[in-house]
């Protein structure tokens, strides 16, 4: 029997959490496909490393079931856990080993063989970068030095599945590029799932994202199609009456706002006469150009500018989560 097109690696079945009177998930449910590198966002308390937990085997949900290649986590975590490599936020570690003998311990741990040990483990520092402080002690290590031999920590026993919660915390930018560049390279052949507070990072690492607020799943999509989906995306756009003649704005417009898709219209100050700007929004997915375009053909203006923009990860973040400038606990 041929093999389905897109594998399922990890699947969250109407996960819910409670800790005594706080219910951390609520109906929790999302599936991964092999090779995706999905952002895993939510402001603090929304869920995030709850769900993480779960999915690696290190908390029961009180309802729902996580499922890794297949398999169901309650019931097989040493199996499941045999195919994930995690790194939690808090990234712990032993200070007073050397990175090489850490990462010894770590083979030790996840049973690699003494034949393929050193050269997996000479693989690993390597493609994290470690190769020079392999002979130093964890402690002395800067913080970013210390977060690669977290993540050499998860990828060690070559996992299908790396579930990171805050990889590039305490990285220079260059480190950054690096961590960045190195995820979306192992997303080529394996699931990531990326949990991070830096969103330009998730829109240039990640595939899709997943938003989370007060234990719910809100949004799941790519950036640029939450972008639209959620407030319609802004459309730019600056006329000047024939032949330098005064335009009347509020009466333009009028015009612009009944172009089918306008939801809403602005005037932009700052043009320099006889030129007039409007910001205008467009409602939900609907492309309102071509509707603008006419309406400026049909009266007799002449078009200096028509572009759009779309509203960035960081607006999107802030509407779905109901945060702007809000506190979540």
């Amino acid at each position: 029997m041929a093999e389905s097109a897109v594998e399922t690696m990890i699947e969250a079945r109407a996960l819910s959490k409670q800790f005594g009177a706080t219910r951390a998930l609520n109906d929790v449910s999302f599936k991964v496909a092999r090779g995706e590198i999905v952002g895993f966002l939510g402001p603090n308390g929304a869920g995030k490393t709850t769900t993480m937990r779960i999915l690696t085997g290190f908390l029961r949900p009180t309802s729902g079931s996580a499922w890794i290649g297949g398999v169901d986590v309650g019931a097989e975590p040493l199996a499941t856990r045999s195919r994930v490599g995690y790194l939690p936020e808090s990234n712990p570690l032993y200070s007073d080993m050397m990175v090489i003998d850490y990462l010894n311990y770590v083979a030790d741990v996840r049973n690699i063989a003494p034949a393929v040990r050193q050269q997996r483990l000479r693989e690993i520092g390597e493609r994290c970068g470690l190769m020079k402080v392999l002979g130093k002690d964890i402690g002395q290590l800067s913080k970013g030095y210390r977060q690669r031999v977290g993540l050499a920590q998860a990828m060690v026993h070559d996992p299908d599945i790396l579930i990171l919660d805050e990889p590039t915390s305490g990285l220079d930018p260059n480190q950054i590029v690096e961590i960045r560049e190195l995820i979306k390279d192992i997303g080529r052949e394996k699931t990531v799932v990326l949990s991070t507070h830096i969103l330009p990072e998730v829109e240039a690492t990640c595939s899709r994202i997943i938003i989370i607020a007060e234990g719910k799943v809100v949004a799941d999509d790519t950036a640029a199609a939450l972008s639209e989906r959620k407030s319609g995306a802004v459309i730019r756009l600056t006329v000047k009456g024939k032949n330098g003649s005064a335009l009347d704005p509020e009466k333009i417009k009028g015009v612009f706002a009944g172009v089918v898709g306008v939801r809403a219209v602005d005037v932009v100050e700052g043009e320099v006469a006889p030129a007039v700007g409007f910001k205008l929004q467009s409602a939900g997915a609907a492309d309102p150009r071509e509707g603008l375009f006419h309406a400026v053909v049909q009266n007799d203006l002449v078009l200096l500018d028509l572009h759009r923009e779309h509203l960035s990860l960081e607006d999107v973040f802030r509407r779905l989560t109901r945060g702007d400038g809000g506190s979540h606990a």
